[in-house]
């Protein structure tokens, strides 16, 4: 316990900027993956070990969402596998930093766990739409665009929002972190890919389910169109 607690000292002063995270992500995500991250450290697992914990967790409760019947009991066991997944998804960078920094190949297999396991998700969701139409109700051919439209949203926001960080000039070393906004962290909420999980708790209504997961399609796009813009006006600034 002891290792634990230094661990956990020494991670609450090693936090990345609040500036552009959702209050799921600062309150909730972040505080359970610096315990995992405490806990791993103990253990003497490397952060790469902690990547492949989490996408364990993840693509078990992918690939469940796609081969099992829709069911009050599964959406529990999916949310809390996802829930459990995105933790360790923090955890890794966590530890990362409290081993003393990570590596390009580290934060490579991050990345590609985090495309991946995003592609897939709402593929599954594609699939569980045409195994289990019944219940569901997603017997129209037109819901099984919704998946499509919502994981081409996903991943251009995804993609997009790591290569506006890559293109945009990085702070002066000593510069003031930029205050983070309350508002800003509510209004990602929607957006925010651990309340993104919750909706998966919804598996047993079936119906509603669809109608949920259809509604955070519709404001996926809809962030995505304005982030698209935002983006593109920042990096116009950003000469050559």
């Amino acid at each position: 316990m002891g290792r634990v607690n230094t661990a956990l000292q020494e991670l609450r002063g090693a936090q990345k900027s609040a500036k552009g995270v959702s209050l799921y992500s600062r309150f909730v995500n972040r505080p359970a993956g610096r315990y995992l991250a405490a806990g791993s450290y103990a253990l003497g697992l490397t952060p790469n070990q902690v990547t492949l914990v989490s996408a364990a967790f993840s693509f078990a409760a992918v690939a469940a969402v796609a081969l099992c019947a829709p069911s009050w009991a599964l959406g529990t066991a999916v949310w809390a596998a996802l829930a459990v997944g995105f933790a360790f998804d923090s955890a890794d960078g966590q530890l990362a930093r409290l081993r003393g920094g990570g590596s390009a190949a580290g934060e490579w297999l991050d990345h590609v766990v985090d495309a991946a396991k995003l592609t897939a998700l709402h593929a599954c969701v594609l699939i569980a739409f045409y195994r289990f139409p019944g219940e569901y109700g997603t017997t129209a051919d037109g819901w099984l665009l919704v998946p499509l439209g919502f994981q081409f949203a996903a991943v251009v926001t995804f993609f997009g929002g790591l290569l506006t960080e890559k293109l945009k000039p990085k702070p002066a070393p000593g510069s003031p972190a930029a205050a983070p906004s309350t508002l800003r962290a509510v209004a990602l909420l929607p957006v925010d890919y651990g309340v993104f999980c919750v909706v998966f708790l919804l598996l047993g209504g079936g119906r509603l389910f669809a109608w949920a997961y259809a509604g955070l399609g519709v404001v996926a796009v809809l962030f995505l169109l304005a982030f698209l813009a935002k983006w593109f006006r920042e990096l116009s600034a950003v000469p050559r």
